[in-house]
């Protein structure tokens, strides 16, 4: 594809949306409030649309066909499902969350009120460490889609959008947010669908074929929808990313944005039935890519089925991306912030030291996009993830109201010391402990029994504690 092309792709496409960003928070008066939480103003289709655009970032032209091209079936489908299960939670839980505490703007506010200040900054830090990692892998991401589709060298794409997301998110805070949310939505949602259509169209008996069959050349990559021995695995990325997507302030800053408890349950379950099959759909493309032979790059495996596509259908690629990263970036960034503001710092940063915040911490997640290696950025991740799965049933837990504050607090500790217990009662104290650090099976996937030592042990240990230590009735 031609380089000016491509340049003129993306600095079109971010000027748009940094044109709606800029026009949605022009429209209002700004206070702290309004800048993190919006609060009360959305309808459900637009909490719909919004947690939608803001759940889609580009991993989706990554991580689905990624694990397709290693995992087979099962780890497609527990793919698809860990990426709607979040929403489905919400829309149970948020409205719950909502009664109890009408003014709230991170899921960290719920927990300060049941469970103190402590706990608070405990999952405040949680938070903080995940929606990073998943800004940083963002940059990353647009920046080898970039190089891929177009030859563009990575630190290009990764500066503008940084700098323009950055830009508008820190003018009109969570609006902003919102507004291009519903842009991007359509647009992710026509381009996806119409792209889909192409490929199928194009030859879908040979796709299911090549969907079918185990990759010739690869031995690490079992790839093939007609493997149905990765249930374990599956399931371990619908306990992990539940467990994890659970800390993502920027669903929570929408609970309190939704108009209502309604609005926010169907608009919960729209995000949900729009992920589950684009994943799906993506993550069965990487097991095509796998049918088909060795991929220098699995991580790119979808990108090897539209390598020789004509430039019409690159350029709307390009788009896609950019759209894509958007979404999520800006998301994060207001999320990011929001935390800090609320869980770290008490509430104390105001509305212009917000905006400086938001700003400031884009050097530092492009560094990080540029020196960390996808190895690497996977591996954090799974330690956010394993933290949440140790942390999110005690919080969950307080919606029952006998769950007590040091019960959760200590049900919380359990957590990591479950997992600690697994590694000595299968090995030695030793691997429990790396198990914390690096909760992987043999193959480099997520440790099922892992996650779940976690998740069993602190609810287990919160329930017991909360009965043996109950908070005193004032």
């Amino acid at each position: 594809m031609d380089t000016l092309l491509s340049y003129v792709l993306l600095l079109g496409t971010l000027s748009f949306f940094g044109y709606v960003g800029y026009t949605a928070a022009a429209e209002r008066k700004m206070d702290s409030d309004t800048y993190m939480s919006a609060r009360g103003s959305q309808s459900w289709q637009r909490i719909g649309l919004s947690l939608f655009a803001s759940g889609m970032g580009i991993w989706i032209l990554f991580g689905p066909s990624e694990v397709g091209y290693y995992g087979g079936f099962w780890d497609v489908v527990g793919y698809a499902l860990s990426s709607a299960t979040p929403f489905m939670l919400l829309a149970y839980v948020g409205p719950l969350i909502r009664e109890k505490l009408p003014y709230g703007v991170t899921l960290a506010d719920y927990v300060s009120m049941r469970l103190g200040r402590p706990m608070q900054v405990y999952v405040g830090l949680i938070s903080v460490l995940y929606m990073f990692t998943f800004l940083f892998a963002e940059f990353t991401a647009i920046g080898k889609a970039m190089d891929i589709l177009a030859g563009m060298e990575p630190i290009v794409p990764m500066v503008a959008v940084a700098a323009v997301t950055a830009a508008y998110t820190a003018y009109g805070g969570l609006p902003a947010s919102l507004q291009t949310d519903r842009w991007q939505a359509w647009m992710i949602l026509w381009l996806v669908i119409a792209l889909l259509l192409i490929l199928f169209g194009a030859d879908l008996g040979s796709l299911i074929d090549d969907a079918k069959a185990y990759n010739p050349e690869d031995e690490w990559s079992i790839g093939s929808m007609s493997y149905m021995d990765s249930f374990r695995s599956g399931l371990a990325l619908v306990v992990a990313i539940t467990a994890a997507e659970m800390f993502s302030q920027g669903n929570w800053q929408r609970t309190w944005a939704s108009e209502s408890d309604e609005a926010l349950r169907k608009g919960s379950f729209l995000a949900a039935g729009l992920v589950l099959p684009l994943v799906f759909v993506m993550g069965v493309l990487g097991t095509v890519a796998a049918g088909q032979g060795a991929a220098e790059d699995p991580s790119a495996a979808f990108f090897y089925l539209i390598e020789d596509a004509g430039v019409l259908l690159i350029a709307a690629f390009v788009v896609l991306a950019v759209a894509l990263v958007c979404s999520s970036a800006d998301t994060l960034q207001n999320a990011v912030v929001a935390s800090i503001s609320r869980d770290l710092s008490n509430g104390s940063m105001q509305l212009g030291q917000a905006r400086i915040a938001t700003i400031a911490m884009m050097p530092i997640a492009i560094y990080l996009a540029t020196t960390i290696d996808a190895l690497s950025v996977f591996e954090i991740f799974l330690f956010a993830d394993l933290l949440a799965a140790a942390t999110v049933a005690p919080v969950l837990l307080t919606l029952w109201d006998r769950v007590s504050s040091k019960g959760a607090l200590i049900g919380a500790v359990a957590g990591p010391l479950s997992v600690v217990a697994y590694g000595a009662w299968t090995a030695d104290v030793s691997t429990g402990v790396d198990y914390i650090f690096h909760p992987t099976n043999e193959w480099g996937l997520a440790n099922l029994e892992v996650f779940v030592s976690a998740l069993v042990g602190s609810a287990a240990v919160t329930v017991a504690g909360s009965y043996a230590m109950p908070d005193e009735v004032a």
